[in-house]
């Protein structure tokens, strides 16, 4: 059937998680929870880096960075599917899918180019500490983080407006709570191969070249380890890298499965189950994992919430 015999689509159906409306209030409570925590552990982060003059290193630095990017990566889908178990109203416009699908890249992208950059500062905190001053200069962080952000949006850009030049018709009714590439894809009745393309060419670049340089830091953060004679600081090194590795597996081995397997391998339930892991979970996980593991994280937040009227430990 030739996609000029159809009318074009001009919004979508957000099917949502589940086609159970018996359990809608329960998922409506859940994700409100789990928004809420994400956005206050997030938000909780940021200001103890802020207040306490001894957080205000480079590691830190980019650590805030993650937590902001964070609270917008949740924000950009939770909100909206909130709103739709509360009005009933699953429809989005085709104008604000594309938006939705534009800022779900950029954010996700720079979740992964500052889990690179914060394995690259643990890595000249190890190796080279002696030059760690020298090499990791508040100028270079924000040129990094510069970097990163433009790189993100460039990418999500370009993948959006690729989104424009496919054809949509008949069949409207996403299996997910948000607009995102895959299953937009699914539903083109025009050739997606230029998008298949893009998905592998500059999301590769996005993803997994931020997750080799990972890989590198860490093999040789690994043999600089085996090289420590004393137990207490090898320790001391895995605790300062065990939460960001953590993070890092979380991250990428879901957002991996999503985006860079074939499409016909894997069904709606395993994409959506991936998809509520890397936008909800992970962002919820990230200020226990860096907060719970670490000293100065716990004593800046310790300091911040007993300067607050009417807190205490």
């Amino acid at each position: 059937m030739e996609g000029g015999n159809q009318s074009r689509v001009s919004e979508f159906i957000l099917l949502g998680l589940s086609e159970q409306p018996e359990q809608e209030r329960i998922r409506f409570l859940l994700f409100l929870f789990m928004y809420l925590i994400s956005g206050l552990g997030n938000l909780l982060i940021m200001m103890a880096i802020y207040s306490d003059p001894h957080l205000h290193t480079p590691m830190y630095f980019f650590l805030s960075n993650l937590s902001l990017v964070d609270i917008c990566f949740t924000s950009t889908t939770v909100p909206r599917m909130l709103n739709n178990y509360v009005s009933k109203n699953r429809t989005i416009q085709y104008a604000e899918c594309l938006t939705q699908v534009f800022f779900l890249l950029c954010f996700a992208g720079m979740d992964c180019v500052l889990l690179a950059i914060m394995a690259y500062d643990r890595y000249v905190a190890i190796c080279a500490p002696l030059h760690y001053n020298t090499v990791m200069t508040p100028k270079v962080c924000a040129r990094l983080v510069a970097v990163s952000w433009f790189w993100a949006c460039n990418n999500a850009l370009t993948n959006a407006l690729f989104l424009t030049r496919l054809s949509f018709c008949g069949h409207n009714e996403i299996p997910n709570f948000f607009c995102d590439l895959s299953p937009l894809l699914k539903l083109a009745c025009s050739d997606t191969f230029i998008n298949d393309m893009l998905i592998y060419t500059m999301g590769a670049l996005t993803t997994f070249l931020p997750f080799i340089g990972i890989l590198i830091s860490y093999i040789h953060i690994f043999m600089a380890v085996l090289k420590i004679s004393s137990v207490s600081g090898k320790q001391k090194v895995f605790s300062t890298c065990g939460s960001h590795l953590t993070v890092v597996c979380l991250f990428y081995g879901t957002i991996i499965g999503v985006y860079f397997s074939p499409t016909s391998t894997h069904t709606a339930q395993q994409d959506i189950a991936a998809t509520v892991m890397y936008t909800m979970v992970t962002p919820m996980l990230n200020p226990f994992i860096y907060s719970l593991r670490n000293k100065d994280m716990k004593g800046a937040l310790r300091m911040l919430i007993t300067r607050r009227p009417g807190f205490t430990l």
